[in-house]
Order: structure tokens, then C-alpha cells, then sequence
């Protein structure tokens, strides 16, 4: 019996889906390792995926950051006028 695949998504939907799920996921387990009554393994366990998440979300946007700078400097923009990425700042 063949399976049936789902029809396939285009990149960037489903790559800024897969970052809005994983962003939640990491999220959902920052609360329950704030949880007082969860066992040390568990608690580890979601310590090691969340810190697996956040670095995966620090480069998804870096080259989010990346792309927006290419764009903004090939949209017409005078050259001595850099683009405004605050947005992506490290909140300083």
C-alpha cells in the first residue's frame, strides 16, 4: 500500500511556519522547566532540546537579517543610505 505525501509547501512558507511551531515549542518548554514539580531528567531533557531550538532560531535569523539587508540595498536605495534593521538589533 503507497503512502500519500502531503503536496509540498513552498520554501519560505513553510521554512517562517517551521520557525513560528519551533518558536512556540521553545516557548512551551521554557515553561515547563519553570514548572516546580517536574522531574530533574524531564527538566534536562527540554533544557537540551530548548537550547538545541535557540540556536537553530539565532541562525534561521541571521539569514532572515541577511536577506532583508541584500534586499534593502538592491531596492534603489541610495548608497550612502544603509538600512534601518533595528528590528534585528540586540536590543541595545
Amino acid at each position: 500500500m503507497a503512502k500519500k505525501t502531503a503536496p509540498a509547501k513552498s520554501p519560505s512558507a513553510s521554512g517562517m511556519k517551521s520557525f513560528e511551531e519551533r518558536l512556540v515549542r521553545l516557548e512551551a518548554l521554557g515553561e515547563q522547566i519553570r514548572k516546580t514539580d517536574i522531574p530533574l531528567d524531564e527538566a534536562l531533557k527540554a533544557f537540551e532540546e530548548g537550547i538545541r531550538l535557540a540556536r537553530a532560531l539565532e541562525n534561521d535569523l541571521e539569514k532572515i537579517e541577511n536577506r532583508i539587508e541584500i534586499l534593502m540595498n538592491s531596492a534603489g536605495a541610495p548608497a550612502d543610505e544603509s538600512p534601518d534593521l533595528e528590528l534585528f538589533g540586540s536590543g541595545e
